[in-house]
């Protein structure tokens, strides 16, 4: 139950929503990359992923000093689940539209370097 609660809970917040509308549309982005299209401090940013992927929502890969995230492919029964309900209802809010618009003017690749 604690689960669950946990998996519920790490979608209450507006920017975990905007980061994971995000990557279903990229199949990777790199922090600096979410911090640029989210307009958000790095440290904000950085939190944010942090409770998505201790729920399980997310995964990382390091390159370097960079780190990059995506969606978990190995989701609990129940995130499977709502995974569709997001892909569905996510991309039609204001702030997702604005944030694929500020992700679709950034240059191909991590903006990183």
């Amino acid at each position: 139950m604690e689960n669950i609660a946990l998996i519920f809970q790490s979608l209450d917040d507006e920017t975990r929503l905007r980061i994971v509308s995000l990557l279903f549309e990229e199949d990777e982005l790199c922090v600096c990359d979410l911090v640029t299209v989210l307009q958000l401090p790095q440290s904000t940013v950085s939190r944010q992923l942090s409770l998505l992927k201790g729920a399980g929502w997310l995964k990382d890969r390091r390159d370097g000093v960079w780190i990059h995230y995506s969606i978990n492919r190995s989701l609990a029964p129940i995130q499977q689940f709502i995974i569709p309900v997001l892909r569905n209802f996510l991309p039609a809010t204001e702030a997702a539209r604005k944030d694929l618009e500020r992700l679709r003017s950034l240059n191909e690749g991590c903006r990183c370097a």
